[in-house]
C-alpha cells in the first residue's frame, strides 16, 4: 500500500498535479511529509508529535501522513517534489538546500560554531533564522524548522589522535566542495561518495575512514569495520523541516500557527531523542562493536582548517551575514564563561 502510494505521489509529480492520487480523503486535506531516516530515528519521533499536535486541532481538515527511509526517494528528489507541490514537507540536510540558497553553504563550514550551546542558540534564535529560511521562497518552498544532525567527527580503521594522523588517509565526505577543502586541509585525500557506500568502501580498503555522528555507527553498522572515532568536532549541522511555500500561503492564519507550533513542537521532541540515541548508539559501539572513542586537542585540528572561513566567505558572499552573526554568537558565549 505504501509503495502504492508513493508511485502514485512521484507519478503525480510528473504529471504536475495530484489527481486520483487521494491528496483529499472524508473531507480531510492529506499532508504528506516525506524523510530518509528509519522510524527509531529523532526525526521521525518529532514528526509523529508534529502529526500528532496538528490532528488534535484540526483533525477535521488534515490528515498527517510520514514517509521514512526515502520512500518517496532521496532528499534531493523529494524536495523537487515539495517545490512541486506534489509532496507537502520534506526533510532535507543543508547540503541539499545549497543549490536553491547559497547561504546554506555556511553550515559546511569547519568549526563554526565554538560551542553545541553556541550552535543550538543561534538555531533556536527563531526570529534571526526565518530571515535565512525565507532565503528559498523564489524556488518554491520555505524551511519550517530545524533538527539537530548532530556534531560530525573522524573515524576509521586506525586511531585518529592528532591532524598529522590524517595525513595519506582517504576520508570519504559528502559531495560538498567545502567538506572536500575541509579533509584536504587536514592532510588528508578527500573522497566524495554516497552515504550508503560507505561500509563496504572502508571494509574493503577503498578509504580509511569517514565523518559523521555516531549514528553512523550503530544505524549504519559502520562501528563493525572502523574500531575508532575521534572527538575533533569539526561540524556542527542541522537538517530542515522544509514546506511548499505555496500550501504554507493558503493556509489560514489560525491553521498557519498551529503548523508553526507543530513544528517547533518537533524540534523540541526530536532535540531530546537525539541526545538519548547519542548515549544509546556509544553504549553499542562500545560494548557490542569494540570501538574507541577518543577526545583529542580540537585545537590542534580547528588551527588546520580555520583559513578555509575567509576563503568561503570570499568564494559565496550570501553566508557573509550570517557568519558575522554566528561569531558574535561565540564572543558572546566566551563573555559569559
Amino acid at each position: 500500500m505504501m509503495k502504492k502510494l508513493a508511485a502514485c505521489i512521484l507519478a503525480a509529480a510528473v504529471t504536475a498535479g495530484l489527481a486520483g492520487c487521494g491528496s483529499v480523503t472524508s473531507g480531510r486535506r492529506i499532508i504528506r511529509i516525506s524523510h530518509a531516516q528509519s522510524e527509531t530515528h529523532p526525526e521521525h519521533l518529532g514528526l509523529l508529535a508534529f502529526k500528532e499536535y496538528v490532528e488534535e486541532r484540526l483533525g477535521d481538515k488534515y490528515e498527517v501522513q510520514i514517509f521514512p527511509n526515502e520512500i518517496l526517494g532521496s532528499a534531493q528528489k523529494a524536495i523537487e517534489l515539495t517545490q512541486t507541490g506534489a509532496i507537502d514537507f520534506v526533510v532535507a540536510g543543508t547540503a541539499n538546500l545549497e543549490t536553491f540558497a547559497g547561504v546554506y553553504e555556511i553550515f559546511s563550514m569547519p568549526y563554526l560554531f565554538d560551542s553545541e550551546d553556541v550552535y543550538k542558540s543561534v538555531m533556536q534564535d527563531t526570529d534571526y533564522m526565518e530571515r535565512v529560511y525565507e532565503s528559498t521562497d523564489e524556488a518554491g518552498f520555505r524551511v519550517v524548522t530545524w533538527y539537530n544532525a548532530g556534531t560530525r567527527n573522524f573515524y576509521g580503521k586506525k586511531p585518529i589522535n592528532t591532524p598529522d594522523d590524517l595525513k595519506g588517509m582517504k576520508i570519504r565526505v559528502q559531495q560538498s566542495p567545502a567538506s572536500v577543502a575541509m579533509v584536504n586541509a587536514f592532510g588528508a585525500a578527500a573522497a566524495p561518495m554516497g552515504f550508503g557506500e560507505v561500509y563496504t568502501a572502508i571494509q574493503q580498503g577503498v578509504i580509511d575512514g569517514a565523518e559523521n555522528n555516531e549514528l553512523a555507527l550503530t544505524n549504519n553498522k559502520h562501528g563493525e569495520v572502523a574500531k575508532y572515532y575521534s572527538y575533533n568536532k569539526h561540524q556542527m549541522v542541522p537538517d530542515m523541516l522544509v514546506a511548499n511555500l505555496k500550501f504554507l500561503n493558503n493556509l489560514s492564519p489560525e491553521e498557519y500557527q498551529i503548523f508553526k507550533e507543530a513544528a517547533a513542537l518537533s524540534t523540541e521532541v526530536e532535540l531530546e531523542e537525539w541526545d538519548k540515541s547519542i548515549e544509546e548508539a556509544k553504549n553499542i559501539a562500545m560494548g557490542d562493536m569494540g570501538v574507541e572513542f577518543i577526545d583529542v586537542d580540537v585545537d590542534a585540528f580547528k588551527e588546520k582548517v580555520l583559513p578555509l572561513h575567509e576563503k568561503m566567505q570570499q568564494d559565496n558572499p550570501k553566508i557573509v551575514e550570517l557568519y558575522s552573526h554566528i561569531q558574535e554568537a561565540n564572543e558572546k558565549a566566551k563573555g559569559g564563561q
